[in-house]
């Protein structure tokens, strides 16, 4: 027996997860995050060879999260993405994209300040 791929069926359950995953309320944002950023930039300048790697807002999150400053920046400022029991299931998709699912949640500001953070990965 031959199964068909259903395009809608997947692009469903892809929309539920990444919304699952945006309603699980990020933590506040303290004052810590702002010291965390330079004790994890120094690890990955000396360990990883794609120092000069330059993430935006339209690189996928798995790409951020792989690199040791990238996740630290993740973890800073949106607390809870990676730890999330559906990651697996966004990981592949943009913060734009992740945005569009929750503009409420992922607001022009937050996003202007994880766009900043991640330029500032050398």
């Amino acid at each position: 027996m031959t199964r068909k791929f259903n395009r809608q069926g997947f692009f469903d359950m892809v929309k539920y997860a990444v919304l699952a995953l945006v309603f699980v309320p990020f933590a506040a944002q303290a004052a810590a995050p702002a010291a965390a950023a330079p004790a994890a930039a120094a690890p990955v300048s000396a360990a990883a060879p794609t120092a000069a790697a330059a993430f935006t807002l339209d690189t996928p999150i798995e790409a951020i999260a792989a690199n040791a400053a990238g996740k630290a920046v993740l973890d800073a400022d949106l607390p809870g993405l990676t730890t999330n029991e559906r990651y697996e299931m966004i990981k592949t998709i943009s913060l734009t994209q992740l945005a569009g699912y929750a503009p409420d949640r992922l607001t022009p500001e937050r996003l202007a300040k994880v766009s900043a953070d991640l330029a500032a990965i050398k």
